[in-house]
């Protein structure tokens, strides 16, 4: 393994034996003057492959036990999604939590409004942001408050998503542009893409669609929910009906109550007014 550029004692980009460009990290391991020759390779700690090099210079701020807890977190992530992740993932990841532990010593606790919709819709990612505070604590001695797991579920829904191919996040974008129109034209209103109630309704489409596309539906137990919205929300109802009824054309895809729930929810709070 040939080290060939430093990026701080712990951290290098090295070339392996086909000639692959990857990130190392190892105490001492960029301490050497670059270019050598790495022959003791139990000092590598881990490696990190299609790591974006606008990344580099984030590793040199970036403490050696957050991104080690990192490495782990992403590598528990890969094996229970059973999914590609963003390579990238283990320092967007290792950012993220020195920022959440640097919040917490200083006496910071953010909330997530969009708690409930993560915990519920992506339960897997849910319990693997719970399982990575711990994984962390065991690297670094801090608990970070439960909300955060939130925050790290997201950054694995993010990761599952931004790994798509070109072609899927274009068609994504379309149909996203698309049921934009729907809503519009069903609820004779105009939305304004700058608010925060809009940001949350196109991230729900955006994770919704994802997960028809790789058919991994939540759990369908809200029939009786539906029914009793449709009945006090007559027009949100019949334009989350047209929504799913799109997606059917466009993607063949089949939406359960419990997304008809969720759309129906999200129409109406990005016709509120923004706040």
């Amino acid at each position: 393994m040939q080290i060939v550029r430093k990026i701080n004692n712990s951290a290098a980009v090295a070339l392996d034996s086909r000639g692959r460009e990857m990130i190392v990290i190892g105490r001492g391991i960029g301490f050497p003057k670059v270019p050598y020759e790495l022959t003791d390779i139990s000092q590598v700690d881990r490696t990190f492959y299609d790591i974006e090099p606008r990344y580099y210079e984030m590793l040199s701020a970036l403490p050696q036990e957050i991104l080690l807890a990192s490495a782990d977190i992403s590598e528990d992530a890969q094996v229970t999604l059973n999914t590609a992740l963003n390579p990238n993932l283990p320092l967007t990841l290792a950012d993220h939590l020195n920022f959440a532990v640097e919040r917490l010593r200083s006496g910071m606790d953010l909330k997530i409004p969009i708690a409930y919709d993560i915990r519920h819709l992506y339960p897997k990612e849910f319990d693997l942001g719970e399982k990575a505070l711990d994984i962390l604590k065991a690297y670094v001695g801090v608990s970070l408050p439960k909300s955060e797991a939130v925050s790290i579920a997201m950054h694995l829904i993010n990761a599952e998503f931004e790994n798509s191919d070109i072609h899927s996040l274009v068609k994504v974008l379309q149909i996203l542009d698309n049921i934009d129109s729907i809503v519009e034209k069903e609820l004779n209103i105009t939305l304004d893409k700058e608010s925060y109630n809009y940001y949350r309704f196109s991230m729900h489409i955006r994770y919704l669609i994802q997960r028809l596309m790789t058919s991994a539906q939540s759990e369908n137990g809200s029939s009786s929910m539906v029914k009793s919205l449709a009945k006090e929300y007559p027009k949100t109802y019949m334009c989350a009906k047209k929504v799913t009824a799109y997606l059917q054309k466009a993607g063949g895809w089949c939406c359960n109550d419990e997304e008809v729930l969720y759309l129906m929810l999200h129409i109406n709070r990005v016709c509120q007014k923004n706040v």
